[in-house]
């Protein structure tokens, strides 16, 4: 499994001969690619409707959407997209096969409001466990990831996702104000009981600016990778 970074919560992971695009946003400044830089995926996963995570999702509407059904019916209209995971989207809970790749929609504790001439319900906000093997199947060799999105602290991952998923990796916030913070963040890797941590949505705006040094040296027992904007890493089980 191969993880790119893009800055803020835009991630490139490919399983296998299977390509996902999570949260594209390129207007900001870890990245120095435009969305036309970025060859369209085989599926757009949202983790919810806010700007700084659905910005440019329109340029790949070509793609299968995975997100929530309101998710889902809103950038039908708004983008275009004509294909989404099950006809209708996903949601909590659920697990779908995404070409090489197992996407299993987990809880985020946030909010999904999209703030329009109409405010819109996106639905309930959302992360993603991506593995190479189906989660009630997977073997010690699965190799699994966690995508927090944008959350809060939340005992879900210590009885849930970490307990019964068991992701390798982890994903998380670290920005602080509207999510986890260096600290919080390191306690949720240790709830998550992953041998890698991965900072994100971090430095884009001033209210979130943090310096990642600070996250890794929370975390106690996980390795932790702070990548540079357009950077890559190969995660293995």
């Amino acid at each position: 499994m191969e993880l790119t970074w893009h800055g803020h919560s835009t991630w490139h992971v490919t399983v296998g001969d299977t390509d996902l695009l999570i949260d594209p946003f390129f207007d900001n400044p870890k990245t120095d690619l435009e969305p036309s830089d970025v060859e369209t995926p085989d599926c757009v996963l949202l983790t919810h409707g806010h700007a700084d995570h659905i910005a440019h999702a329109g340029e790949f509407s070509d793609a299968t959407l995975v997100a929530t059904p309101e998710l889902v019916s809103y950038c039908e209209d708004e983008f275009g997209f004509e294909d989404a995971v099950g006809g209708m989207g996903m949601n909590l809970g659920g697990t779908v096969e995404c070409g090489d790749a197992y996407v299993t929609m987990v809880r985020a504790d946030h909010t999904n409001g999209i703030m329009t001439e109409y405010d819109v319900d996106a639905g309930m906000p959302a992360g993603f466990v991506i593995s190479d093997e189906h989660p009630h199947d997977a073997g010690p060799d699965a190799t699994t990831l966690y995508n927090a999105g944008d959350t809060a602290l939340m005992s879900e991952m210590r009885d849930v996702i970490g307990d019964y998923l068991e992701p390798d990796a982890a994903i998380v916030p670290i920005g602080d104000h509207f999510t986890m913070g260096t600290q919080q963040a390191a306690v949720a890797v240790d709830w998550l009981d992953v041998d890698h941590a991965l900072p994100q949505h971090y430095d884009t705006f001033p209210p979130i600016e943090t310096d990642p040094e600070e996250f890794a040296e929370y975390v106690d027992d996980a390795e932790v990778h702070i990548l540079e904007g357009d950077e890559s890493i190969e995660l293995e089980s």
